[in-house]
């Protein structure tokens, strides 16, 4: 993927951050990189490769002891809510941040 700095200045203006001229094309640079990276790791063929459950298990035998998926906790909504300075239908309200 090719980034311009236009793109770049188009995350910062969404994210309601203000670069500099040398911050933009800084910034571009790292995110190039990181996307050339991100490329470079997309080439590699993992057809044959057996997935790793946990990064422990390269080295030893690793046994993952997982609890049941049970509820453990009692339904607290009510007392979230109460604090809530706007809901509507149990959800809460906030303000729009996002264009």
């Amino acid at each position: 993927m090719s980034l311009t700095i236009d793109d770049v200045r188009k995350v910062a203006r969404l994210s309601m951050l203000k670069l500099a001229p040398e911050q933009e094309a800084q910034t571009l640079s790292h995110l190039s990189n990181i996307f050339s990276l991100i490329d470079q790791m997309q080439s590699v063929d993992t057809s044959g490769v057996t997935p790793l459950n946990h990064p422990i298990s390269l080295v030893q035998e690793a046994n993952q002891r997982l609890r049941a998926d049970e509820v453990t906790e009692v339904n607290q909504r009510e007392s979230n809510m109460a604090n809530a300075p706007q809901k509507d239908a149990g959800l809460f309200l906030v303000p729009k941040v996002i264009e």
